[in-house]
This record gives C-alpha cells, structure tokens and sequence, in this order.
C-alpha cells in the first residue's frame, strides 16, 4: 500500500488504536513502540512510574490507564499517531469518540481463556464499527500453552477468523524468535533492539508448514483465484499473501494475529511494518464513516483541562489541512483555533497547521465537545454518530469538606463530565443529594481525586439515599381547623376532608363535594395547596402517594376566612388524619437486565436472589455467542453495589442496566431500619 486508496501518492499520518483488556499491556507496548522509533530514548516501566502514557497522578497511584494517552512517532518515513486507550470496562467509555475516527487497532491480549469475554467486548466494539485490526499476543516469554492451542481458545472472542501470522521460535522452554508466515523468514529476538534474521530452525520446518498452509486456507475463504492455487499444489507469489492479507484485514474479513513482548521489545518492528504496510490511510477511514466528500473535517476525540493551557481538544483531521488560528464550525458554534500542538503522552509541542490525517491538540475551542465533528465551511457538516454511551451504573453522593466550595464545584463539575462525557451529576429533589454517577466504584474515585489534585475542591462520598415513599392501606374522614385570633381580623379555616388508598401507581386526586358554598369556591383550591404540603413529608417522614382527598364539609368566615386559613386547615386536616389510615413505607424495585458471560449466568442468579431480586429469566445475549441477558426485578437499595460484586464474579466484564418500575411496601426489619435512620436524620 504505498500510494492512498485514492491514488495520492501522499503517505498521510494515521491514528491506530491501542485497546486491550485490563493489564494486557497496552501502555508498556505504547513504550516499547515509542522506543524503537525513537520517540523516546529509553523504554519506560509502569513499576517505575516513568512511562509517557499513565503520567497522570491517579493513572500511576492506581496502576492502571484512566484516560486516553496520545503520541506521535515517525517509522521509516512513515507517520504514527498511536492512541492507547484504558483497558478497564470502567474506563472504556474513553475510546467511543477515539475510535471513530482511527484507521486501526492494536488489540493487546494474554493467552488466558479468563480473559476471553474482556477481549471479546473490544473486538464486538471494533467489529461493530468496521474498524480494521490486528492482535497482539503479548508476553510470549510467559506462555505455558503452545499457540496453536491458543488461537481456538481464543477464537470466540472474535466474530472474524484470528489468523496467525507468526510461529514462536522455542529454546529450552524459552521464546527466542519467531517465524514470519507470509515471509517465511526465521528471526531471533535481541532485547531492546530489532530481531535478527537468522536460517530457519530444521526442527520448525514442517511446523512453519502447515501453519502456513492453514494461514493461506484462511486467506482463500475470500479469494477464488488462491484457493484455485491451493488445490493445484501451487505456491502463490508472496506479493499476492501480502496483498490478501492487507485488502481483507482492511476490508474487516480477518483480524491477523501477531505475537511478541511489549515488556522486552520483542516482535514490535514486525508489529510496526505490518501496520506501515497494510493499514489503510485516513481518505479509507473518511469514506468508512461517511466523510469521503468532504472538503474539511475535525474530529474531536478527547477534551482536556490543563493547568496553565486552558481548554485542549485532542481533534483528529479527516479531510483537508487546517492551519493555526483556522476557524472551525461545529453543532454549538463557532471557534477559532488558538494554538495547535503535537503531542507525545503529556508533552504538547506547538505546530503552525496540521495536514489531513493528522491528530493534533487544538487550543480553545469552547463550544466544541468531545465527540464533535467540525468544518471550516459554515455550512454544516453531517455529525459521525458515535456508540451509545453506557448506563451508569454506580453513584455515590459528594459531599463538599468545605462549604466556601460550593461555587467552585459546579464549574469543576462542568470541566470534570466534558473531560468524561460517562461520568453524570443529579441533584435528586427527593433526598436532597447532588449524586455523582459513573461506569464503577473506581471509575468515580478517579473523579473525585482528579476534582481535588487539579480544582482544589476536596469532596467527599456517602452512599446515596433510597427515595422511600409511603402510602395508607386505611381511610378516614377528618376535620381540621385553624383558628387564630390575635387582635384586628383573625384567621378561620374549617374543613373536613375523607382520607382514602389509592391503587398502586395512581399518585393523588383531589376533589370536592361541597354544597350550599360552606366553603366558598376561591378557597377550594387553597385547601389543596395545604393537602399537597403535608404529603411531601407524611407520618413515617417520606412523600405521600397512591392517596385520594376529597373535601366534603366545612365552614368559613366572613371576615377572618382567607387563602392561608384554608391551606393551613388542609394541612392540619391531613396531619391528624393520616397517622390514623395505617401509613406504609414504600420502596423503589427497579426493572434490571443483567449481562454476563454464560458460565457466570448461575452465580448471578443466586446474587439477585440473595438481594431480595426476582429473577424474570434468562436468555443468550443476542449477537453476542457465550453471554446471557438476565431479566430481574430487584429493590433498588439492594443494587446501590451491585456492580461491584458483578465485576467480581464476571472478571470485570459484567454490566447491567436498571429502570423504575413499580413501588413495593416495605415491612418488617428491614422497614424498621430504615424509619430509624430516616428519624435520626431529622432529629
């Protein structure tokens, strides 16, 4: 692929994604990469905290990649720009917007069949999008499985034949080298250097044999004229396996799997040149997404807030250049772009223009958001839809140390969910809790840390509350007066009211029977206005529902009856006559559809039913071979953590989403429980 699908003879940059479950060794690979093109001039460690990408605080104290890190390299001639995205679930919302506009991925994966279904959610993701791909089976020194055992375990994580490219070459039990398939070429590792070319090892002859042969079978499913060649016992010309092998991984058929280290720099050269050469260039990625008519187009992967910057928008160039100080067009409005940046992980060196395929930072663009397309024509441009963002299915309530913060945190709240379109803020007017949400426990304590190390806003967390209601089972016909007389015209309300249940969902009515105007017209509406206050906090201290009122009786007086006499006779009416229609506690139950891979499907069962669930049934996830969707009803006090416990017992993999569905009374200790934390709250 020298020349661009259209026929430039312009070899443009291209953006390749690094995905990969969690600690697969994505970011290690990014540094072994930047490495060998000499971007840096020694790798770095994750132990050693010295990496380009993970060099945010809470990146390194916790181990593991929190957001996307960026970096740009040169390749015998050719541009790179790599983007390594987070691994943990919790974390994967970070590549939606990234991987829209990329022309390929780096899948980073370890031989362990635990980690299938993790592998399996990136490569339906990558599938899903058209997105070509290879795989790396990383850390080969540690394999204790042989590869050709590896790749059928492998293979149900995968919707498109895994075909190897490469055989290891073994030595007392140690991977020294490797054979290239399509090649045919023997190489010995060199830690830290390129592989060697060594003479093909005797003892792998008939190995390299037949894993090329069933390489090339691969390759046939798609092409007559080499399967043709096949069964004549015919060689094809190796300008002929590169060009299947490029055309069908680009045309989303295979997903080519090469094999290596990242920890010691082994098979990233041969990583390298099979990228220079078969992954397609940005005019392919623009087409794949509709943009192949475009005179300009930017597309907005990532916001970040730096300390002394401002604004950046890490922003991908799909069709035309775009020089420094360029005003862009985008849904919201329009920017003009001040200041223009390469970067290598947290280094932004500064740039005068970007050409097309470029991934660049770009300055102040203060209406554009991340997941944004922008055009330089004011005309508009058609918007790339993006995946859904998932359900979030953790919150935690923030509660600020400091109450001279209060002004702050909304504006650092703001900058926090445009740098994280997943995380979500809610200010429930039920409990009075502004209620952080995120994709997991650690997916939020990254947040609140991040609030504090880069807005000074130190915030703590509580666990949420439930928004209990309560209801009666009895009815009762009540008086309620308000008298009061304290020198000039006094107050006079009088009204006797019928207190009945509703059904369950049915909420409030409220009617009247009055005859011969005991309580005049004009007041009526005010002895609602009272009913309505009380029920907000009813006997047992929750919101009031599922109750009719109906006022049958009254009296008033000519001078002292006003609007607040009547609402306050309402309210008092309720007040004594509700504790007398046996109130009930209520609580939310929540419709919950759980996903899961298959083999986890009982243990989750056994879950909902150990948390008070009801289990609805279950059946395979559509779409999705070896997963199962669970369908529940569970209280939604009881799957406050449920997600916790479900990553555990699905290797981090498993999700769900909830939604209201119905009230239910609450009885016994558990309702006790909550009355006495609900008093105490109020004392």
């Amino acid at each position: 692929m020298g020349l661009e699908p259209n026929g430039s003879a312009t070899r443009s940059a291209r953006a390749i994604a690094i995905l990969g479950p969690y600690l697969s060794g994505k970011t290690t690979l990014l540094e072994a990469i930047l490495a060998r093109t000499g971007a840096v001039t020694r790798q770095g460690s994750i132990v050693d905290k010295n990496t380009v990408g993970d060099a945010v605080p809470e990146a390194r104290d916790h181990g593991m990649s929190v957001e996307v890190n960026v970096a740009d390299v040169e390749f015998l001639g050719d541009r790179f720009t790599f983007i390594d995205c987070p691994g943990s679930i919790e974390f994967q919302a970070e590549a939606s917007a990234v991987l829209a506009a990329c022309d390929a991925a780096i899948v980073v994966c370890e031989p362990d069949p635990k980690r299938v279904p993790a592998l399996q959610l990136i490569l339906k993701q990558l599938e899903d999008l058209g997105i070509p791909h290879f795989l790396f089976l990383n850390k080969i020194d540690s394999f204790q499985t042989p590869v050709r055992e590896i790749l059928p375990m492998l293979q149900p994580s995968s919707a498109k034949p895994l075909v190897l490219r490469q055989i290891p070459v073994w030595e007392n039990g140690i991977a020294t080298g490797f054979v290239d398939l399509a090649l045919e070429r023997a190489f010995l590792y060199r830690e830290h250097a390129p592989s060697e070319v060594i003479a093909m090892p005797e003892a792998l002859e008939s190995r390299k044999q037949e894993a090329r042969f069933h390489m090339l079978e691969q390759l046939a499913d798609y092409d007559d004229e080499l399967m043709e060649q096949l069964l004549s016992d015919m060689q094809p010309p190796r300008d002929r396996v590169f060009e299947d092998l490029s055309k069908e991984m680009r045309e989303g058929l295979i997903c080519p799997v090469l094999l290596g280290s990242a920890e010691n720099g082994n098979g990233i050269v041969r990583l390298l040149k099979a990228l220079r050469h078969e992954a397609p260039f940005v005019s392919y990625t623009a087409e794949r997404v509709g943009l192949g008519d475009t005179k300009s187009a930017v597309q907005i992967l990532k916001t970040v807030y730096t300390a002394h910057g401002g604004k950046l928008s890490i922003a991908r160039v799909l069709a035309g250049d775009l020089p420094d100080g360029a005003t862009l067009y985008g849904p919201r409005g329009d920017d003009r772009v001040a200041g223009m940046f390469s970067m290598l992980g947290q280094e932004a060196r500064k740039i005068t223009s970007a050409k097309r395929g470029d991934t660049v930072a770009l300055g102040r663009l203060e209406s554009a958001r991340t997941g944004d397309t922008l055009a330089a024509e004011k005309n508009g441009i058609k918007q790339l839809e993006l995946p859904e963002q998932a359900a979030p299915v953790y919150g935690v309530a923030i509660e600020l140390k400091d109450r001279k913060d209060e002004v702050k945190l909304s504006a650092a709240l703001a900058k926090l969910m445009e740098e994280d379109p997943s995380i979500r803020l809610d200010h429930s007017p039920e409990t009075h809790q502004m209620v952080l949400w995120g994709q997991g426990e650690m997916h939020l304590r990254v947040a609140i840390e991040r609030l504090s190390r880069k807005y000074g806003i130190e915030a703590g967390t509580r666990r949420r509350q439930i928004p209990y209601k309560e209801t009666i089972k009895g009815s009762v016909s009540i008086r309620g007066r308000h008298k009061k007389q304290s020198g000039g015209h006094g107050q006079f309300g009088d009204v006797v009211v019928e207190i009945k249940p509703l059904s369950r969902g049915e909420g409030f009515h409220f009617d009247d029977t009055i005859t011969g105007g005991v309580v005049p017209k004009q007041f009526i509406p005010s002895v609602e206005i009272g009913v309505r206050d009380y029920l907000q906090h009813g006997p047992l201290g929750f919101p009031v529902v599922d109750v009719a009122v109906t006022l049958t009786d009254g009296s008033y007086h000519s001078v002292d009856s006003s609007d607040m006499a009547f609402r306050q006779a309402g309210r008092l009416a309720m007040s004594e006559g509700l504790p007398k229609c046996s109130p009930v506690l209520l609580e939310p139950v929540m419709s919950v559809e759980i996903v899961v891979p298959s083999e986890a499907t009982s243990r989750i069962n056994a879950m909902i039913s150990q948390r008070r669930g009801q289990i609805l049934g279950f059946d395979a996830r559509p779409d999705w071979p070896g997963w199962d969707v669970v369908q529940a009803r569970v209280p939604e006090t009881e799957i406050q953590d449920l997600i916790v416990e479900l990553r555990s017992a699905t290797a981090g993999v498993g999700t769900f989403a909830a939604r209201f569905d119905h009230l239910a009374e609450l009885t016994g200790r558990l309702a006790d429980q909550v009355l006495a934390a609900q008093k105490e709250a109020a004392a």
